[in-house]
């Protein structure tokens, strides 16, 4: 079938990359992306970091400027709630009544937040930050000398947390886990940057959780599960995403921890696709379906799918690449850490200026970095491979020189 028509549930960096990649793929049909928000389409990473810190508005968080928008021909649908999906026919029905049908239908609907039982979404005092306008409600909060608590010792809340203790806030952070971003990173290096936000006068309080929550005109009272009290201003809430899959549940697609979809983002129905936060995606190299919450994917896996519609699979299975960054600090990583039995160091720990490679067997499996993200570019074309640990850790070895040196 010839495919004239191309609609996107959402307009996150997934549905804009999509659209993007199909019009630089020569596709001359129509384009519509549909978002449940009124703002355009915009960034979400800078939410928690610049956005927050008030050295970005949304005018610099834009995703698609009008000019690209007028160029491409893309058109933008902002207000526009998908409440269902025919999937047999590939329409969708608005929230006002209104059906739109069209030849490839991609959900790219992302995720919300985790809410947690006593932390209900829109409560004064309780934050929840998935988007724009949650960003601007709890940065009319950040003053100087107030109290923060963060339930959730992800990535997210640590950005947070960096960023309010930039404000003068008193910021503690509540991890029910052992340590921050161990799953994520592994206990060295998760205890490494535990270190750098105490050493920012973070007071963290791992292997807790929260065992009753009281909110009142003045403040919210914490109970912490060691019988701790913890009276703060605010909370924020970040433990994680659940995948928007209501479209494609009510479609009668295969759903299991996200959208099920092959290599390419093909859906268990023809003509419908799924990508970014929400796609579960098979992974030749994981052997299974993997659903990855980082923009990189959302970038990469955008234009798989806009070519597979144009009838060309070309799976992308590149190693997991994030960032982060927290007080002056870029943090990278990207591999998979499990398993690895050794942790080479480059550079100097104590001046949060080095990187480290995670080894198993020898094999290059993960890297991360502090303000080393060259580094981390370099490890991503050696994920897999076998190397001498001495050779990694010898600043005047290069290692772009020592991957070359490997492949030949």
């Amino acid at each position: 079938m010839s495919i004239t028509s191309v609609a996107v549930v959402g307009t996150g960096h997934a549905a804009t990359v999509t659209a993007r990649t199909l019009r630089r793929r020569g596709f001359d049909g129509s384009i519509t992306l549909f978002g449940d928000e009124t703002h355009a389409p915009y960034q979400r990473p800078p939410l928690s970091k610049e956005f927050l810190a008030g050295t970005a508005d949304d005018t610099s968080l834009a995703l698609l400027t009008p000019k690209v928008i007028a160029d491409n021909d893309i058109t933008i649908r902002t207000g526009a709630h998908v409440q269902s999906l025919d999937p047999i026919a590939r329409s969708l029905s608005l929230s006002g009544g209104e059906s739109v049908t069209a030849d490839a239908v991609v959900l790219a609907t992302g995720g919300r937040p985790r809410e947690l039982p006593g932390f209900p979404m829109g409560s004064p005092r309780v934050h929840y930050l998935r988007t724009l306008d949650d960003a601007t409600r709890l940065r009319d909060r950040l003053q100087a000398g107030a109290r923060l608590a963060i339930v959730g010792g992800g990535f997210i809340g640590l950005e947070i947390a960096a960023t309010a203790r930039g404000f003068g806030l008193d910021v503690t952070v509540i991890e029910v886990g052992a340590q921050i971003l161990e799953p994520r990173l592994g206990t060295q290096i998760a205890g490494l940057c535990a270190d750098l936000h105490r050493g920012n006068g973070v007071d963290l309080r791992c292997g807790v959780g929260v065992a009753s929550v009281d909110t009142g005109a003045a403040g919210v009272r914490l109970t912490l599960t060691d019988e701790s009290v913890l009276d703060v201003d605010d909370v924020v809430v970040g433990v994680g995403i659940d995948p928007n899959t209501e479209l494609a549940v009510g479609a009668g697609l295969d759903v299991a921890n996200g959208v099920v979809v092959d290599a390419v983002g093909r859906t268990s129905v023809p003509g419908i696709y799924a990508v970014g936060d929400v796609a579960a995606r098979y992974s030749q190299a994981a052997g299974r379906h993997v659903r990855v919450e980082h923009v990189d994917n959302a970038n990469r896996q955008g234009a798989v799918v806009a070519r597979a519609i144009l009838g060309e699979d070309k799976p992308d299975d590149s190693a997991h690449w994030f960032w982060s960054d927290q007080y002056e600090y870029n943090i990278q990583f990207t591999g998979n850490h499990q398993g690895a039995d050794d942790l080479v160091v480059r550079g100097i720990v104590a001046d949060n200026e080095f990187s480290a490679f995670y080894l198993r067997g020898g094999q290059l499996t993960a890297a991360f970095a502090i303000d080393r993200g060259e580094d981390i570019m370099a490890a991503r074309e050696m994920l897999g491979r076998t190397f001498d640990r001495t050779m990694l850790a010898d600043e005047d070895v290069d290692l772009w020189e020592l991957g070359e040196e490997v492949v030949h």
